[in-house]
Order: structure tokens, then sequence, then C-alpha cells
């Protein structure tokens, strides 16, 4: 007697008590699923009790399952799709960023030309020659005796130009990218408020004689920053781990290549720069989907608010 044919697209035989299930699962003829379909249909079945056996077939997969329970196999991922339609949602339309680069520019020469400023014998407010490093350092023990402005202060100075240029050239990078998303006023006022309390949490902890100087600590709030904006705006594309875990991961690596370097590195600072501008990402990314990004006249009034704080707190550091 001759032995039946066997399909050369399968590995094995399809046993006769066995039928494939059609990927529209309303058709007769069966059609070859994608691996991932072929996964999710194969979960959906077991979590039901229902046997099925995956093979390939051809460039696809096929799904066996008894023929007995064939109808009741469609039905039950017939439910999964109709439930499940539309998922995962499409990303979120990207926010075209605004074009305030020349803004952001402009204020990293103004801190390049601060720098230049405190290099020179300058007669202010009744010092002369003013010693800005001593005046405005982040000194831990006098930081805590109650001089607040030290924690601003100290966002404005650098140790030398090399502290500088790597605080300009890296900061400018992640400091414009949040700008252009946020817009210039909300941008620098977080990155402001991230600095300030990145510095006070490490003179809290540090040894009371403990100095820093330099904008690192804000540097690093906006990584912080844009890690919880990223967090935010795609937390429906994500796995629920990956939702957290991505971008502070990215954010965590970046500061172990750019924040762990060198005998005179602040690690403290960097750490609690990012620390707070989790939170304050969190905050301005979901303030910015209910209510839109700040109207002009608004943004305006945060950036010079901004400035008025540095200013103000220098005027505090000279008085």
């Amino acid at each position: 007697m001759p032995e039946p044919p066997i399909d050369i697209l399968s590995p094995e035989p399809i046993h006769e008590e066995w039928r494939p299930l059609s990927s529209r699962l309303d058709a007769t003829k069966a059609i070859t699923l994608s691996k991932r379909q072929m996964r999710s249909w194969s979960l959906v079945l077991a979590a039901r009790h229902i046997p099925c056996h995956p093979e390939r077939r051809g460039f696809g997969w096929q799904l066996l399952v008894p023929a007995n329970m064939l109808a009741l196999a469609a039905k039950e991922l017939r439910q999964y799709e109709s439930e499940n339609h539309g998922w995962p949602p499409p990303p979120p339309q990207e926010t075209p960023l605004i074009d305030n680069r020349a803004t952001t520019l402009w204020i990293l020469i103004a801190i390049g030309v601060f720098y230049n400023l405190t290099l020179r014998d300058i007669n202010l407010a009744g010092h002369y020659p003013v010693n800005w490093y001593e005046l405005g350092n982040a000194h831990a023990g006098k930081i805590m005796d109650g001089q607040w402005w030290r924690l601003i202060t100290a966002l404005t100075l650098h140790a030398d130009w090399q502290h500088l240029l790597g605080n300009l050239v890296i900061g400018g990078v992640f400091v414009s990218r949040l700008c252009r998303d946020l817009r210039s006023g909300p941008g620098w006022l977080l990155l402001l408020a991230a600095g300030t309390f990145g510095n006070l949490i490490n003179a809290w902890l540090q040894n009371p004689a403990h100095r820093a100087v330099g904008a690192s600590t804000a540097v690093f709030g906006a990584v912080g920053i844009l890690a919880a904006i990223s967090m935010v705006r795609y937390r429906q594309n994500l796995r629920p781990r990956r939702r957290w875990t991505l971008p502070v991961a990215a954010a965590l690596g970046l500061l172990a290549m750019l924040g762990v370097g060198g005998e005179n590195t602040d690690l403290g600072a960097h750490l609690f720069g990012f620390l707070f501008g989790l939170p304050l990402g969190f905050g301005a990314e979901l303030a910015i989907e209910r209510y839109g990004r700040p109207h002009w006249k608004v943004n305006t009034l945060m950036a010079m608010t901004s400035i008025a704080i540095v200013i103000g707190a220098w005027w505090a550091a000279l008085s």
C-alpha cells in the first residue's frame, strides 16, 4: 500500500487530528502567520488550556490545534484580537522643536564672558579686587550656615578654561535640546532649579569644608529632565519595565562616562543634579501634556525670572 504524500514544507507530517488555524480566523484555507502573531496566539491558547503546536510553513508559521477544538480556538482568538485591537498604540506625534538655538548660544557665550570677567581685577560693591571664587563657591559649611546664594553663584563659576569648555560643549548639547523642546524660559528655570537643589543636598551630605564650582550640576540636571520627559512622553509605547529603565539607564551611562572622571570631579553634585532633574522633568512634561507649551509672554517671564535669580544671588554675595 503506498504511503500518503508528505508536505515537504513541514518538518513533520501533520497528524490528521490536528488542523491549522487561519490568520484571518474566518477562512477555511490556512494562511501562514508571522512569528510574532504565532507567539502571541500560542500564549492566548495556552492560557485557555487549548493545546497548540507551531510549525514552520515556507516563510511563515502555522499554528495547529486539535480538530475538535478548532472552533473554540478560533473563538478565543477572535475575542483576543477584538480586545487588543489597535494595541500597541501608535507612537505620539513628535512635537516640532523650537528653533531657539541662537538664544541658548548667547547665554552660553555670556557664561564664557563672565568666566573671563572673574579673571580680572575689578572694583565692585566695595570689593577690590572682587574674589569671585571666595564669594560664590559652594562652600558646604557656609551654605548650611545660611549663605543660600552660594547654591546659585557656584553654578556660574568654573575652575579653569578646560572646566568651562567641557561644560559649554557637553552641556550645550543637552541644554539646547531641552530649551528647544520646552522653550527657553522653562528650560533655563528648570536647569537652575535642578542645579540649586543638587548643590543643596550635596552640601548637606559633604564635609563642612567641601567647596565646589561649576555648571555641571545643572548639566546633569538637564540629563535627568530629558530622561523623565522621555519616560512620560513614550509611556504608552514601551513595556512597563522599559518605560523607566531605558531612559534612566542611558542617563546613568552618561553619568558614568562623563561625571566621574578626574580627582576634582564632584560626583555627588552630578548625581544629585540628575536625581532632582527627574521629578522636574516629570512635572514639566505632564504640565505640557495638559496645558501645552507656555505662551511667549509666560516664556519671557520665566526667562527673566531665571536671570533675576542669578543676579539676585550675586547681589547677595557681594553685599
